[in-house]
């Protein structure tokens, strides 16, 4: 009997051969502890235009009396947020001369988040619609929408204020959360027509939570996220794109596994979309790569490799199947390792890693 896993690979070459024709060229982004600013950038984009990736993930810093404040940290809560506390960080982002890196994405976080979804929203709005007005002028891609539940466990339904059936059910939880979506959505077309929004983790988390539909949502971490992505869905419109970063390919290693997730992400996990025709015209599979996976655990050693969750040549052949699978972005975290740093040049970052990152990328 044929494995489900060998099913699901076959199905995923069929739907690769079928997308083939329209095939974009592969983005690399980097995406990690050493996520700049707007004023490094500035000052060290020579350096970072060295690596080989298309771009990456920054931050925005705003002004306050007594120096600055990460905006990204505050976004998604009651303060709105005006233009003039960034224009310092656009300043800086149109004077970055960027010459290879096109695709650079502006962070946007759903933090601090104890907002709930029946509170007035238009603060965040706001600032999503901000945040893509300043990624729009200052010629970035678009912007990483990370949902990840920093401070407070806004997509789980179980954590609540109203959750109670005598209150807010299930379901009026999820009709609102899904037009916050909508809400936010418009906000960053608002702001940047158009606009690409890379997002760490799409319906591929809920789905993945749930077990492929064995669990109810209601039990899921991240079960109001199914019903975010919806509103995103329904609000998209023009040639916006939405990635899914499939932040949970951070350990694969088998090309079946990029295989099968990839499948999933085309095709399984429409059973918790609405909208299943609008999904493939807006949302794009990607990949992410974790280069010192898991680091606490296995280390991160600068000269036995093999200690190391992935070697550089383990790291190569995840890459390069990677970036062959997605739609067009994959994208590589790390922690320990710095591509660039104030001092001018990388740090805790091996040349067999930095080659083997380079040939898979030819």
């Amino acid at each position: 009997m044929i494995s489900r896993a060998l099913l699901l690979a076959a199905l995923a070459v069929l739907i690769a051969c079928s997308l083939q024709a329209g095939e974009l060229p592969k983005k690399l982004i980097e995406f990690g502890w050493d996520e700049p600013e707007t004023a490094f950038m500035q000052n060290h984009i020579k350096e970072m235009e060295q690596t080989p990736f298309d771009g990456c993930v920054f931050h925005a810093q705003y002004t306050k009396p007594n120096g600055r404040g990460d905006f990204m940290w505050e976004c998604w809560d009651k303060r709105a947020f005006k233009k003039e506390e960034l224009q310092a960080a656009l300043n800086e982002l149109k004077a970055t001369k960027f010459t290879r890196f096109t695709h650079n994405f502006l962070r946007f976080n759903t933090a601090p988040g104890t907002i709930d979804w029946f509170e007035d929203f238009s603060a965040i709005t706001n600032n999503a619609r901000l945040a893509a007005e300043i990624a729009r002028e200052g010629n970035c891609k678009g912007l990483l929408f990370d949902i990840e539940q920093y401070t407070f466990k806004l997509f789980d339904y179980r954590k609540q204020r109203e959750r109670d059936p005598a209150k807010k059910s299930w379901d009026e939880y999820a009709a609102q959360v899904r037009k916050r979506g909508a809400e936010v959505m418009t906000a960053f077309q608002e702001g940047y027509p158009d606009i690409t929004v890379f997002l760490t983790f799409g319906y591929s988390l809920p789905w993945a939570q749930s077990g492929a539909g064995k669990k109810p949502l209601t039990e899921c971490s991240y079960g109001l996220l199914a019903p975010f992505m919806d509103g995103l869905l329904q609000a998209a419109k023009g040639k916006t794109r939405i990635i899914d970063g499939n932040e949970l390919a951070y350990s694969y290693k088998e090309p079946v596994q990029f295989e099968s997730s990839y499948a999933t992400m085309r095709t399984n996990l429409l059973a918790i979309v609405i909208d299943k025709e609008k999904y493939p015209q807006f949302f794009s599979a990607g990949f992410g790569l974790w280069l010192d996976n898991n680091w606490r655990k296995h280390g991160w050693n600068t000269n036995n490799f093999s200690t190391n969750f992935f070697t550089p040549e383990a790291f190569e052949k995840s890459l390069r199947k990677a970036l062959k699978t997605s739609d067009e972005y994959v994208w590589i975290y790390s922690e320990t390792p710095r591509w660039w740093s104030t001092e001018g040049h990388p740090l805790n970052l091996p040349q067999p890693y930095y080659d083997a990152i380079r040939r898979a990328r030819e």
